[in-house]
This record gives structure tokens, C-alpha cells and sequence, in this order.
């Protein structure tokens, strides 16, 4: 995964850290840099469009000369905070923590900074994102970010319209397609089953996510699609629905663990917790994994390569996702002309919780990252 940052300062040289005066201007600023008072100026506010070596070298500048831009003037001047706000359903669990950091610092490196919301107020969680979702709004906030399963297509198009700098995180909307940022989860869902497949499973229990998530509703379409395409359907006893939540997946193992029989050699969960959470009771139930069972996850995050044994996932480059995304908001707000990227390719991790199975294993394409 690429850092959350990639903007490189460039190497300059002709100035001490320390101004003569002990205070230095954007003037100086611009001469070290080589640039003009004005570029120098858009660098630092972020009004208008520059370039991202011209940005780099204006602020290796002044880093160098320690100028430190009054962020009131600032704010005067442009009528701007210089804020962006994120919205997410919650700050727990491993999944939202990395996403926040990555924006986090990909805002500083252009000297903004992030304000964070979760579900807020009374009512369903619906309700609560809305809430949270005007808190922003409220606090003047140059743009938004939002990575929310619990809003409507509707309810995201109708915020849109209220408030256009808004872009979207895990989820793609044709009537906002330019600002919704994803990776492709059906195609993902297909990896997770091939990587069954091509271990010589066919006999396969699941555990998904919540049936109102779009993003687990594409994963689990892809990855049943995948496998009626070889001919493998689904035994709907052994699909079992989770929330993404560790509990979740203690208690689908249980659930499946309560069935007359185990007929199935291998278990897909559509993110790693649910998946960690189901090893943990098959493990307390006396199977082995992945002698007994095999389990796959989905998302690979930090955790995964730490689970007993190592769980073999699906890498989505959910940071990549937040980082462009934010980058195309950045650019939107403060017209300035970072990379944007849209292509954002999920890998399978193999790792020890997927073994062989007891069917002839297939030869597929499977597009693979290294375990870490």
C-alpha cells in the first residue's frame, strides 16, 4: 500500500533554517523557492492551481526558513478554515482507524487539517449519519468526505446537492460517479472464490456482512457469481449473516457450528474480524485451521497477518481509496492540481489459514500480493 503521503520535498539549498531577522516572510519564502511572491502566496493559502514539484519546493521552503503562515489572515483572506471534514460511521474497529490516518496526513502535507465525525444524535443509524453529516456542514467546513453504508443512494445524492463539495468513499453512485472513490468489491468477491477454488474447495459455508451494506452486497454477489461459473452453488444452511463486528462472527461460528453436520471444507467471511472471530470458536470447538478448515477474509488489514494461524484475505487498498479521494476533494477545494488516481486493484494474501481441499484444485487467475 502506498503511504498516506507522497508529496517528496525537494532538495534546496541558499538559505539557513534560521532568517536573519528571526522572522521570515513569504517573500523569503519565495526566493529560496526559487518562485515568484505570488506563487509562493497560492502555495501556502492554497488558492488557485500549481503545480505539485512547484508546491513541494514552496514548502521545503518554507519548513527550511520556519515560516509559519498566520492561520487567522489566512482564514480571512480566503474565507476559508482551511478544514476538511470526514464523515465515518464509528472510530473503532481496524478498518476506520487506517483510513482516518491516511487522510489525516495527506491534509497536512498541503496544510490542512481533518475534522471527524461519527453517528451522532437520536433515531436509527441512518438518522445518526445525517446528523453527522450537518454537524460538518455546520462547522464551515471547505469540503467533505464520506464513508458511510448506512445513507441511501438517495440520501448521498440529495447531500450532494445541499453541498457539492462532498466525495464519497466505498461505494459508487452513477449520478456522482466523478466523486465517488472504490475499489471494485464484486471483482473482489470473485477473488475470494477463486483462491477457494484453487485450493480444491467446493463445499463452502459463508459469513457476510449486513444485507443493507452496498459494499458487502457487491462482495457477496461477486463471490457467489464466481463460483455458480464453476459450477458450485451455495448451500443456504451454511450461510450465515454477520455484521462486520467480531461478536458477529463468534456467534455466525456458533450458528454454524450448531448445523447436524459440517459439510463444507472451507469458510468465506466478507472482512477479516468476522473471519478472526470465527477461527477463535472453531478453534475453542476442537477444528483445526486449516486442516479441518479452511477460512479466507476479506479487506486485509493489520490484524490479519497476526491472527493463528495467518488468515488468508483479500487485499483492498482501502487507504489508496481515502488518499485519492481526498486528493481529488484537496484539489476541488483549494484548486490545486495534486495526482488522482481510480484505479485501485484488490490482490489475494495467501496465508496459512487457507490449506488444501479435498476436490482437484483449478487453475484460475488469481492476482496475488505478497503476505506480510
Amino acid at each position: 500500500m502506498p503511504p498516506a503521503a507522497t508529496l517528496r520535498p525537494a532538495k534546496i539549498v541558499g538559505f539557513g533554517k534560521a532568517h536573519k531577522n528571526g522572522m521570515a516572510t513569504i517573500k523569503d519564502v519565495a526566493k529560496l523557492a526559487g518562485v515568484g511572491m505570488g506563487t509562493a502566496s497560492r502555495a501556502i493559502s492554497g488558492r488557485g492551481s500549481i503545480a505539485p514539484t512547484t508546491l513541494m519546493k514552496v514548502q521545503q521552503a518554507a519548513q527550511e526558513l520556519g515560516f509559519k503562515p498566520s492561520n487567522v489572515a489566512r482564514a480571512l483572506s480566503m474565507k476559508s478554515l482551511g478544514m476538511v471534514g470526514v464523515y465515518v460511521r464509528n472510530f473503532t474497529g481496524s478498518f476506520y482507524g487506517p483510513i482516518l490516518s491516511a487522510i489525516d496526513a495527506e491534509l497536512r502535507a498541503v496544510g490542512r487539517h481533518m475534522v471527524a465525525a461519527n453517528g451522532c444524535g437520536d433515531g436509527d443509524a441512518r438518522q445518526q449519519a445525517l446528523d453527522g453529516v450537518d454537524f460538518l456542514m455546520e462547522r464551515q467546513c471547505d469540503g467533505i468526505v464520506l464513508l458511510s453504508a448506512d445513507l441511501t443512494d438517495a440520501d448521498i445524492i440529495a447531500l450532494q446537492k445541499r453541498f457539492d463539495r462532498l466525495i464519497v468513499l466505498n461505494r459508487k453512485l452513477p449520478r456522482l460517479a466523478t466523486h465517488c472513490f472504490t475499489a471494485d468489491h464484486a471483482y473482489a468477491g470473485r477473488l475470494a472464490a477463486r483462491a477457494l477454488l484453487a485450493r480444491g474447495h467446493r463445499d463452502i459455508a459463508t459469513i457476510s456482512g449486513p444485507a443493507s451494506a452496498p459494499d458487502n452486497v457487491a462482495r457477496m454477489a461477486g463471490f457467489k457469481s464466481e463460483l455458480a461459473d464453476h459450477g458450485v452453488k451455495l448451500a443456504r444452511a451454511n450461510q450465515v449473516a454477520g455484521n462486520f463486528h467480531f461478536a458477529s462472527g463468534h456467534a455466525a461460528a456458533e450458528e454454524l457450528l450448531q448445523r447436524a453436520r459440517r459439510d463444507y471444507s472451507a469458510l468465506f467471511c466478507a472482512n477479516d474480524e468476522m473471519a478472526i472471530a470465527a477461527i477463535s470458536r472453531f478453534t475453542q470447538a476442537g477444528l483445526r485451521v486449516p486442516e479441518d478448515l479452511s477460512v479466507i477474509g476479506f479487506d486485509d488489514t493489520a490484524m490479519a497477518a497476526y491472527s493463528s494461524p495467518p488468515l488468508a484475505t483479500v487485499r483492498l487498498p482501502n487507504e489508496a481509496v481515502a488518499v485519492n479521494g481526498c486528493r481529488f476533494l484537496v484539489n476541488l477545494c483549494y484548486g490545486l492540481d495534486l495526482p488522482v488516481q481510480r484505479d485501485f486493484e484488490p490482490l489475494v494474501v495467501w496465508r496459512q489459514s487457507l490449506g488444501a481441499g479435498p476436490h482437484p484444485p483449478l487453475k484460475l487467475k488469481i492476482p496475488s500480493a505478497a503476505a506480510a
